[in-house]
């Protein structure tokens, strides 16, 4: 998951002198121990507030008067209890506290419009049973915390579409969240119920020495990709250094651990062994470089989109380019399910397409174990069933209108109709996409 950031930022002394009237977006860092009152006086256009950083352990009464305010951020602040005024704010839809300090959810504390909420590695141990009024919650990142059951209420959240419950202390995991009508994207590992389900790690350790780093590739949340000489074999490589805290998708270790266990497959990144003394003791995973004429087949999801991925303008497909990638995707998904691995973050952004659209599956930062032969195997693969209906329904948005063959399309409806099918048990499974798609 990508968190949202604002660039601006303004200062406590802009906002006093009255220089800020009729702004729609304000973001200030700076050390507040207390929420300016000046904000309100911006009611009749704030529309985005971030006041990240700072200090905050509460917030006025008065805030309900932000009648425009649709996204709040407050991540790194120092929060003990979410803040029940929020309930009174009419437009709010967006609220993200990740990394304060909250212990506390009280009942009845959620805006009627919310759509996004982010706790993200906080002390909540116990979720407020009115969640399950939140009807139109789309996205909940709940990962690190302490949380030991998800109530039985949330089952009201008919419209959520991505759950991030990793890294917290589930010692069950509830039939109905599997039965969702939209669950798409879910996280679940580094809990209790799944912690016995390690798999293989018998993978070789290279010591970090023998690598030399020469340039960045890239960062997500879960750690650093950069591109490295294998001196002692003379080659290029990429190197992931995990940074070892909680993300919002779940833990570091478990993503390793996956990688690991995901094995070979065409379209997934070789894995050539695993990096030890590192000189600040962090994990990493030597991967086989790939060409630079791959990039991402999507960009994440935006504010407006909320579960939806984006896309560059004037990004087009043919039917056989949506063809290739739909194939190697649900060919990778069924190795994956068929060793108990779900993906969790089934996304174009996390697909690696070139020009020919060969495609490679990365980023499992979401990714979790589960048991294969239990009775929710069948179900968890049919969540991330719907997930890859939404990836095909996207990709096919970008096929030229003039290259429309409509009996083709009537086959890919069919096959999204039957994907994101609202009963979970009736979708088909990944193996049984492999076959229709080798029909087409």
């Amino acid at each position: 998951m990508h968190p949202i950031i604002l660039d601006m930022t303004h200062s406590l002394e802009e906002l006093k002198s009255g220089q800020l009237i009729g702004l729609k977006r304000l973001k200030i860092a700076t050390g507040l121990t207390e929420f300016p009152e000046e904000i309100i006086s911006l009611s009749e256009t704030l529309e985005v507030l971030d006041l990240s950083d700072n200090q905050l352990t509460a917030l006025p009464d008065s805030i309900s008067q932000l009648k425009h305010l649709r996204i709040l951020f407050f991540a790194r602040n120092k929060f003990t209890e979410f803040p029940s005024v929020l309930s009174k704010c009419p437009a709010l839809s967006m609220i993200g506290f990740k990394s304060n300090q909250i212990q506390k959810v009280p009942e009845n504390t959620f805006p009627p419009l919310l759509r996004w909420l982010i706790l993200t590695d906080n002390k909540i141990e116990k979720l407020p049973k009115s969640i399950g009024n939140v009807h139109l919650l789309q996205k909940c990142a709940l990962a690190g915390n302490l949380i030991e059951e998800l109530p039985a209420e949330m089952a009201g959240c008919v419209n959520l579409e991505l759950l991030r419950v990793s890294a917290n202390r589930l010692k069950s995991i509830p039939k109905w969240l599997f039965e969702l009508p939209k669950l798409s994207w879910v996280a679940f590992g580094g809990n209790p119920v799944i912690d016995e389900m390690q798999s293989n790690n018998d993978l070789e350790a290279f010591e970090w020495n023998d690598f030399t780093i020469e340039e960045q590739l890239g960062e997500g949340a879960s750690g650093v990709i950069s591109k490295a000489n294998w001196n002692s074999k003379h080659k290029d490589v990429a190197i992931k250094v995990f940074k070892g805290e909680v993300t919002s998708d779940g833990l570091p270790e478990d993503e390793m651990q996956i990688c690991i266990s995901a094995g070979t497959h065409e379209n997934l990144i070789p894995i050539l062994g695993k990096i030890k003394s590192h000189p600040n003791g962090r994990n990493g995973l030597v991967m086989k470089l790939i060409s630079s004429s791959y990039v991402n087949l999507g960009n994440p999801p935006s504010l407006e989109t909320c579960t939806r991925d984006t896309f560059n303008p004037g990004v087009t497909f043919s039917f056989e380019d949506v063809l290739k990638i739909a194939k190697s995707i649900a060919s990778v998904c069924a190795q994956l399910h068929s060793k108990g691995i779900n993906h969790g973050d089934l996304y174009a952004h996390n697909i690696l397409i070139n020009k020919k659209a060969d495609s490679l599956l990365g980023d499992f930062g979401a990714a979790s174990f589960y048991d294969i032969n239990s009775d929710l195997a069948p179900t968890i693969e049919r969540i991330e069933v719907r997930a890859f209906g939404c990836l095909i329904e996207d990709i096919l948005s970008l096929v030229k209108e003039k290259e429309v063959n409509y009996n083709v399309k009537d086959e890919w409806l069919k096959l999204i109709s039957e994907s994101v099918n609202p009963e979970v048990k009736r979708r088909p499974s990944f193996s049984r996409i492999v076959d229709i798609l080798n029909g087409f």
